[in-house]
């Protein structure tokens, strides 16, 4: 239908790669250009997280390219977050109502399969590509290839290139181009806990491990080979930090004090933690995301902080809301990027705020009794009226229909109900007599 047209991607990672598959069924010409070796035939996601937790938001636009089935079957759904306190005592909070859960993937894994699918669909894959600059006027993309140097033209640039996108860098020397970058003051560095002695979990499979600390965190994700993928967020500086521990006797020390029951299934600790790269963490909002035939879409155009497990669900669901846009203006680019990039970008500012305060809850918060107790109190609003009280939570994990920013404006007005409620006397005994239909009336 549209084989005139050839669509240059610029960055063949998660994002970059389901876009292919959408514009590809479409029937343009498209190219994808990524500056990583092949990860089919190398390991070039170092340093990157490895395990990716795919939600509704996520599945839906997978199901609209048909991968969804074959997807869940590199998944292991996790249906809360068990939290472990420092003398090893467990408690679980269940995610949304039951039957509602989140799927711990391999990121590698995913993006192998979309490479794999696009290239199905005709997509012409080009790794070792990276690009130098692109002309904003002319639509052409450099590429560095080893020591050669090449350009080549195309009707449309994606920038698909991640949170330093060079995509984007070619627009913040233009006119009238708003950008800003904040980086957090913690880091994060990947770890594991092997599977056991007798090849099976050593935790609880079906949950997301939180080791709450105040002013860091640890956090574990199932793996299919029954290991878990371990997440230190921490500072860079200070007492405690990563530069604290940069010996094998501290961080021993540190580990035996703060994350005791996490230690003993850690037997490679001293040497993941000291091999292992310590990463950033940073959130990018720019606008506008299209300049002429050049568009920005995924973390090039809003890299969010990873507290909500949304970064990639909120990439995928770019694909699909772009898809639908170019539905709905019949293929008039013009038309269909300039509203993605007026409608969306509200929804993405939207979601890097959450980002950040799921970051202060899950640190700070998940093991307090009174947070616990504010939990219970809301999912007994939602199982009393589901369809007037969703929790914060399942609006954005669950609930595909409702925009990342009228689930961030009611999300704040439940926030102001609840902390009136939580001023109730006696709050932690009589909490099931409360007056539950005066309080989701509220709402309205």
């Amino acid at each position: 239908m549209h084989q005139s047209k050839h669509i240059g991607i610029i960055g063949a990672g998660l994002v970059g790669s389901l876009l292919s598959i959408f514009l590809a069924n479409r029937g343009y010409q498209v190219s994808v250009f990524e500056r990583r070796a092949d990860l089919r035939t190398k390991n070039s996601d170092q340093g990157r997280s490895i395990n990716l937790a795919l939600s509704t938001r996520g599945i839906r636009s997978l199901e609209q390219v048909g991968l969804a089935e074959e997807v869940k079957k590199l998944a292991i759904p996790m249906h809360g977050r068990m939290m472990h306190d420092k003398e090893g005592k467990l408690s679980f909070l269940q995610y949304g109502k039951k039957g509602q859960y989140i799927n711990s993937i391999s990121r590698a894994g995913l993006n192998q399969m979309l490479i794999d699918h696009a290239e199905k669909h005709g997509v012409q894959f080009s790794f070792g590509h990276r690009c130098t600059g692109v002309d904003l006027e002319k639509t052409n993309a450099t590429f560095h290839v080893g020591e050669e140097v090449s350009m080549r033209k195309f009707d449309i640039v994606v920038g698909a290139d991640g949170v330093f996108s060079a995509v984007r860098s070619a627009m913040q020397i233009t006119d009238r181009f708003n950008y800003s970058q904040h980086y957090l003051e913690h880091g994060y560095k990947e770890l594991e806990i092997p599977a056991g002695k007798d090849g099976g979990f050593v935790l609880e499979p079906n949950a997301l491990h939180i080791w709450p600390r105040e002013s860091f965190m640890m956090i574990a994700l199932p793996n299919p080979d029954k290991t878990f993928t371990c997440t230190l967020f921490f500072p860079f500086q200070g007492t405690p930090s990563f530069q604290a521990l940069s010996e094998p006797k501290a961080i021993l020390k540190f580990f035996q004090d703060v994350f005791p029951d996490a230690l003993v299934h850690m037997p490679a600790l001293i040497d993941d933690f000291m091999k292992n790269p310590t990463s950033s963490l940073v959130t990018i909002r720019c606008f506008p995301w299209v300049r002429n035939n050049t568009f920005l879409i995924g973390d090039a155009a809003h890299g969010i902080l990873p507290f909500y497990g949304q970064g990639m669900n909120a990439g995928f669901e770019d694909c699909r809301i772009l898809n639908e846009l170019l539905d709905l203006n019949h293929d008039d680019w013009a038309s269909a990027l300039n509203h993605f990039q007026t409608s969306r970008k509200e929804d993405t500012d939207a979601i890097a705020h959450l980002a950040f305060e799921n970051f202060i809850e899950m640190r700070d918060l998940v093991a307090d009794p009174q947070f616990l107790l504010r939990k219970k109190i809301e999912a007994k609003l939602h199982e009393l009226y589901p369809q007037k009280w969703i929790p914060l939570y399942s609006m954005v994990t669950f609930n595909e229909n409702i925009r990342y920013s009228e689930a961030y404006h009611t999300g704040k007005k439940q926030q102001q109900i609840m902390d009136d409620v939580m001023k109730t006397p006696g709050i932690g005994q009589q909490w099931q007599t409360l007056d539950f239909k005066e309080i989701a009336e509220r709402l309205d």
